[in-house]
């Protein structure tokens, strides 16, 4: 069986967590897409982790973990993952698609610059490269990882490729030039650290299927940050939803079963676009000091998160859009604080209430509609069942089941693995 983690939202819902906690129970865990731009946090026995590259099955020693097709491979942030994993004394096994494409040094430049030109009219880009890899790789001038170990090959490829890259950060950015051959040779280093780890990845997988092994897809980011169906501009530069893990990893459509879908309790965000739950001040601080483990900040930039309200009407769209056959709500716990607590249900423009998730200029001009449920007022983290939580947890989960008209079955009362609440 092959069951897909992806998110709902932005992206920081706490897949890492699930996915960490799932992979006990599979043969593979895949990383399917995206790259180092974004961070999964995982707490466990060994400590506390962020994995940027690295699938979140790594902490299972008998799992197998896959960095698939789809993945802009960040050599050397992998290369950093794997021995702060390895100096926790972990154990795993890891294998690279031979056809995944390699994030270059001139993408993290290139990213770095065009967020300096464009100054106020930024994106709010993690300045990891990831806009410009895929530029590249959907321009047919990136490079595969099988490209490493063909020398001659590799090389005029590179010459052929900084001859434009120096016109642009010469002419367009005022920036000094990059010597290609300084790159062939960091790229023969990196070629040679992970060659035991290159195979076909895709073979891999379909022979997986054939054997009925239970396969865990894992997703970057959340569903409003897809290319195609999230708040464009302000999106990823690859695609965020579990119909892409048939591509990106190359698994048949068809044997995807299960699609869980995570959400957060509230929400919250890292870079540039319209919030519609969005609070600030004093009230968005104390959310973002209580949220996760060690509160709302990027586990890739360090940026404080933005923050708000429970979205119903975002979060309806990112299940829908990923086609969710169930949910999983994560970070109860941070909201027990409150005395009331808000839920978007609608959006108000131009006095008409949407609850249906609107285009980008829509979105900067429409205002939450809230409804005001009782908070709980007590700390839920140690509670083991479900039905032990306050009515007014018990409540807030049932509310917004209801309003976003899919199943939430596991709910999550803290940060470690076996913080999870079943229901039914």
């Amino acid at each position: 069986m092959i069951k897909a983690i992806v998110g709902a939202n932005w992206g920081d819902e706490g897949k890492g967590k699930i996915t960490d906690m799932c992979a006990a129970g599979s043969d593979i865990v895949v990383r399917f897409q995206g790259g180092s731009n974004a961070g999964h946090t995982i707490i466990n026995d060994k400590g506390k982790f962020a994995l940027h590259q690295l699938p979140s099955g790594i902490f299972h020693e008998d799992t197998l973990n896959i960095i698939a097709n789809g993945v802009a491979l960040n050599i050397d942030y992998l290369m950093k993952e794997i021995e702060t994993v390895k100096s926790a004394g972990v154990k795993f096994k890891l294998i690279i698609s031979e056809r995944a494409q390699v994030l270059l040094p001139h993408h993290v430049l290139l990213d770095e610059y065009e967020e300096e030109r464009l100054g106020d009219k930024k994106f709010g880009s993690t300045k990891s490269g990831i806009a410009p890899f895929f530029a590249d790789k959907y321009s047919k001038v990136g490079l595969q990882v099988w490209e490493l170990y063909d020398r001659e090959h590799l090389k005029e490829r590179l010459k052929g490729m900084y001859e434009k890259i120096n016109v642009q950060f010469k002419y367009l950015y005022n920036k000094p030039e990059i010597d290609y051959n300084e790159v062939y040779e960091t790229l023969i280093g990196y070629a040679d650290i992970i060659k035991d780890n290159v195979a076909d990845t895709t073979k891999i997988l379909r022979d997986a299927v054939k054997e009925g092994k239970n396969i865990l897809l894992e997703g970057q980011l959340g569903a409003l940050k897809d290319t195609d169906h999230g708040i464009y501009p302000y999106v990823t530069s690859s695609s965020t939803l579990a119909g892409y893990a048939a591509v990106g990893a190359g698994v048949p459509p068809h044997e995807i079963k299960n699609i869980t879908v995570i959400t957060k309790a509230y929400s919250s965000a890292v870079g540039e676009g319209p919030f519609v739950s969005e609070i600030f001040g004093d009230e968005a601080d104390k959310l973002r000091r209580k949220g996760g483990d060690s509160g709302e900040f990027g586990a890739t930039t360090g940026r404080p998160r933005r923050v708000g309200w429970f979205d119903a009407v975002a979060t309806r769209y990112g299940c829908e859009v990923q086609g969710a056959t169930e949910v999983v709500m994560t970070c109860l716990d941070v909201l027990s604080y409150l005395d009331e607590i808000k839920v978007c249900t609608g959006y108000e423009l131009d006095g008409k209430e949407y609850k249906e998730f609107l285009t980008t200029k829509k979105l900067y001009d429409a205002k939450p509609v809230y409804t005001t449920l009782k908070g709980w007022k007590t700390d839920i983290r140690g509670i083991d069942s479900f039905d032990k939580l306050p009515d007014e947890a018990k409540a807030y989960v049932e509310f917004i089941e209801k309003e976003i008209g899919f199943k939430i079955s596991m709910v999550s009362n803290g940060p470690k693995r076996d913080e999870i609440l079943f229901r039914d």
